[in-house]
């Protein structure tokens, strides 16, 4: 039976130099670190050190959190990755009535400075790279990490990490965004201006493919998709009159590692080529870290299974051995368990154990991009940009990226290609080991990490106090100037820090920008 890869491509069982008739070396390859970037962003990659290894986390309190980070870093990561709960992630305090029952389940509840303190306590950041995925409110989490940070006596400017501020996709494939399109470009465009000023190693948006992928984007549709919601902030930067390459070097992306190591691997290095020229051709990028695709990549874990868990040590380590192949610039490796509940503290240490194992333990990194001239790899990055493209040439018919979203047109693509995939492991077309093939009768008992539920009781009497102790005139006063900030034209993000600095919370910040924006509501296309 012919097989095709995850973008519905055929894979032929013999490639040969057939396959690669007309292609040329020097225009689709290149050498590592130059244009079109193919092999790798960096001359020397791995070779010279490994990539950033980072764990993502964060559940419960911010203290409870805090100990996590401090185990992952006695471990040997080299960076934090926070994942924050879904009234952070959705601009609303523990104490919401729509907050009750989520505090703290899915991610770290932050509710003011007070909480990101404890978050970060005894955590160097000057030193420590960290990664926030937090979106719509993220300049609110950036600004609590630079007070933060300047409490420890650490500049604005001696900070490195990455927000992942890719609002688009939330419309597309997640889900947590707060207000309008336009308006969540405009306070995008004001993070670009704000680090650029005041952080700028910063790394201001992590355009983000891996959501896409969790809800079933295809290889090509991912990067697809994603370079398109790239296209759309870097227009937008420039027309709010930046210059690209005043912006673009800090530009980061964010993708999946599936287990089918060949098209991933395609997939990665066509992404990198595509980028490197639409940076070049359309916006006339002249600095060459602007046409650099830099990315973090993240294990799969749509593909994780709760049935015999274990044998997700060894999905990991493929989907990871894929991203390493790939050319990544940082990776997370997810949990044995995570398909379950949230990683138990071993589980966490296992998954990073993963990664040093292919960095110190593997050959993969002695060489740049072992692939480069694969006749099977060649071939599948040429036919994955192609789809790519071409997808990416129908969201401009459209209009682009906003115009497609408002047009449901990647929620479309992806719930079909989902879809599909559903069919063919209910068929047993797709095997899924343990699942549809390979399977036990009886599973071994497993006992999850659970979230102790009183967190929203405390994290609410917690607010309490804050309000009681703040100067609330003060605080009225600093709310008043970000929403006249955000009717005008200048950079929100200083009434946003003032405020946070008077322990005003991210949901009244969040609120002063809702009372302004509005709420985003989803047209009926269907």
């Amino acid at each position: 039976m012919a097989r095709h890869t995850e973008s519905g491509l055929p894979i032929k069982p013999v490639y040969g130099p057939d396959d690669l008739d007309g292609w040329d070396a020097a225009t689709q390859l290149g050498a590592p670190g130059a244009y079109p970037y193919t092999r790798g962003v960096y001359p020397s990659m791995y070779t010279g050190r490994p990539w950033t290894m980072r764990q993502y986390a964060g559940f419960g309190t911010a203290a409870e959190s805090n100990e996590r980070y401090q185990q992952l870093i006695a471990a040997g990561t080299m960076g934090l990755s926070v994942a924050f709960d879904l009234p952070t992630q959705m601009g609303y305090d523990s104490d919401h009535p729509l907050a009750h029952g989520e505090v703290g389940k899915v991610g770290v509840a932050i509710d003011s400075i007070d909480d990101m303190r404890i978050l970060f306590g005894g955590i160097p950041l000057d030193t420590v790279s960290t990664s926030m995925t937090i979106n719509a409110p993220a300049a609110v989490l950036l600004l609590l990490y630079q007070l933060v940070a300047e409490e420890q006596g650490v500049p604005a400017s001696a900070l490195t990490g990455t927000i992942q501020n890719d609002v688009l996709k939330e419309y597309i494939a997640r889900g947590t965004y707060i207000y309008p399109p336009a308006a969540s470009i405009r306070l995008i465009t004001d993070i670009f201006g704000y680090c650029k000023a005041e952080i700028p190693k910063w790394n201001t948006i992590s355009i983000s493919g891996y959501h896409m992928a969790e809800a079933g984007a295809t290889p090509a549709q991912e990067i697809a998709f994603t370079l398109a919601d790239g296209i759309e902030y870097v227009r937008a930067a420039v027309a709010s009159g930046m210059d690209v390459d005043e912006f673009a070097p800090r530009l980061a992306f964010f993708f999946v590692s599936r287990t089918t190591i060949l098209e991933e691997v395609a997939k990665f290095r066509a992404a990198r080529r595509i980028w490197s020229r639409v940076m070049r051709d359309e916006f006339g990028a002249k600095d060459p870290k602007s046409l650099m695709l830099r990315f973090h990549t993240q294990t799969a874990g749509v593909q994780l299974t709760a049935q015999q868990p274990e044998v997700n040590l060894v999905r990991v380590a493929v989907q990871g051995l894929a991203a390493v192949l790939g050319g990544t610039q940082s990776l997370h490796t997810n949990s044995f368990d995570e398909a379950i509940a949230l990683p138990t503290q071993k589980a966490a240490r296992l998954a990073l154990r993963t990664q040093q194992v292919l960095a110190y333990e593997t050959d993969v990194t002695a060489t740049v991009d072992p692939f480069a001239g694969s006749y099977v790899v060649e071939s599948l990055t040429d036919e994955v940009e192609a789809a790519a493209v071409a997808l990416m040439d129908q969201i401009e018919t459209m209009g682009g990226a906003v115009a497609a979203i408002e047009r449901g047109f990647q929620k479309g693509e992806i719930e079909s290609s989902a879809y599909l995939v559903s069919q063919q492991i209910d068929s047993g077309e797709r095997v899924v080991v343990g699942v549809n093939k390979f399977t036990v009768d009886e599973e071994e008992h497993y006992e999850p990490l659970r979230v102790d539920p009183t967190i929203g009781d405390a994290q609410c009497a917690r607010l309490a106090t804050l309000r009681s102790e703040r100067d609330q005139v003060a605080v009225d006063a600093a709310l008043a100037a970000v929403k006249a900030a955000a009717r005008g034209a200048d950079n929100v993000l200083y009434p946003m820090r003032d405020a946070l600095r008077l322990r005003a919370t991210v949901g009244e910040v969040s609120d002063a920008l809702r009372e302004v924006w509005g709420l985003y509501t989803p047209a009926d296309v269907f």
